[in-house]
C-alpha cells in the first residue's frame, strides 16, 4: 500500500510552515523569560533519558487538549503568551506538533532541530526525571 503522504513529506511541510531552531539558538533562548521549552516525548522516554531543565512536559497525545482553552484539559501555561519551543527525541514529532498547534492558533511556536538527541550531543544540560512512587494498594 502506498500512502498519499508519508512522514518525511509531512515533516518537511511542517518545517516549511514553522520556525526550526538549532540547539545553540535554543540554548540562547533559554535566558529569555518569554520562551518556554515543551517536551512532547512519552513519559517513559523522560524517565529513561532525563529532560532539559525548565522544560514543560506535555505528552504528544494530550498536546492539542492542553493547548485548546475550551478543552476541559486546558493548561494555563499555553495561554501565557510565551514563545513555545517544542522538542521530542529526534525532531520529527516536534515539527508535526508545532505545526498542529500553530494551525490551532498558538503563536509564536518553533521546534528544535534534532530534538533531545541533538541537545545531549551538543552538551546541553540534562536532569534526571524520576517516575512517581507507586500508589499504595487499597486494603
Amino acid at each position: 500500500m502506498k500512502l498519499r503522504k508519508g512522514i518525511k513529506e509531512m515533516v518537511a511541510e511542517a518545517e516549511a510552515a514553522i520556525e526550526t531552531m538549532t540547539v545553540d539558538q535554543v540554548k540562547t533562548a533559554l535566558d529569555d523569560p518569554g520562551v518556554q521549552l515543551v517536551d512532547i516525548r512519552d513519559v517513559r522516554e523522560l524517565w529513561r533519558d532525563g529532560g532539559i531543565p525548565g522544560a514543560f512536559h506535555a505528552p504528544r497525545g494530550m498536546l492539542e487538549f492542553w493547548v485548546d482553552p475550551e478543552s476541559p484539559y486546558h493548561k494555563d501555561l499555553f495561554a501565557s503568551g510565551k514563545k513555545f519551543v517544542f522538542f521530542c527525541a529526534g525532531g520529527m514529532r516536534s515539527a508535526l506538533a508545532a505545526k498542529t498547534v500553530h494551525d490551532m492558533g498558538l503563536a509564536p511556536v518553533a521546534h528544535m532541530a534534532g530534538g533531545f538527541g541533538a541537545w545531549v550531543k551538543a552538551g546541553g544540560l540534562v536532569e534526571k526525571k524520576e517516575p512517581p512512587p507507586p500508589k499504595p494498594k487499597a486494603a
